[in-house]
């Protein structure tokens, strides 16, 4: 198996336990993530949850700046969960602990977004403004998502949104 498959069955089985605990899903309770397919830098998977199908879409950064010695793992999701009435929620895993009542901005193009923060995570503030920042997500080419940890260090994560729109129709076609 080469260094490149090792790499990326590493980063799936630690991209399906985090969005599991993203999702509030015990292990005892989960089916194994499944891949729905990959187009350019995202790929879809979905899961069972509760008896019920959710689909999620996650991508790693293609830069990641900031003076920090150690960083956990690092994904932008949107996920739809129709059980739950979700469609197209995004959110940010970022691999540290942010700051207490600290937001993050994401610019795409000229246009920016603010997420609110929980531990290690951000989110919009609700569909409201995921629709917008999903839309610019389609038509934009990159997006640099800024946060704080909680001990004051600055980061800045460069995503590709190359085959975005591609898997947003995957996850779409797969959990309406």
């Amino acid at each position: 198996m080469s260094w490149k498959t090792r790499t990326t069955k590493m980063a799936l089985a630690v991209l399906g336990v985090l969005t599991m605990a993203m999702l509030g899903v015990t292990p005892a309770s989960a089916a194994e993530p499944e891949r729905i397919g990959r187009n350019g830098d995202w790929t879809a998977f979905s899961l069972q949850r509760g008896g019920a199908k959710v689909c999620y879409m996650a991508s790693s950064p293609k830069k990641a700046e900031g003076d920090y010695s150690a960083r956990g793992e690092v994904f932008a999701l949107v996920t739809n969960d129709p059980k739950s009435g979700i469609a197209g929620e995004v959110s940010i895993v970022i691999g540290y602990t942010f700051r207490q009542d600290s937001q993050v901005t994401v610019q795409i193009g000229g246009a920016t977004f603010d997420m609110f923060t929980s531990g290690d995570r951000a989110w919009t503030r609700g569909p409201e403004e995921d629709g917008p920042l999903v839309q610019a997500m389609v038509r934009g080419s990159d997006m640099v998502v800024k946060g704080v940890s909680s001990r004051g260090t600055l980061t800045t994560d460069t995503y590709s949104l190359s085959g975005f729109t591609a898997t947003k129709g995957l996850i779409d076609k797969s959990c309406p």
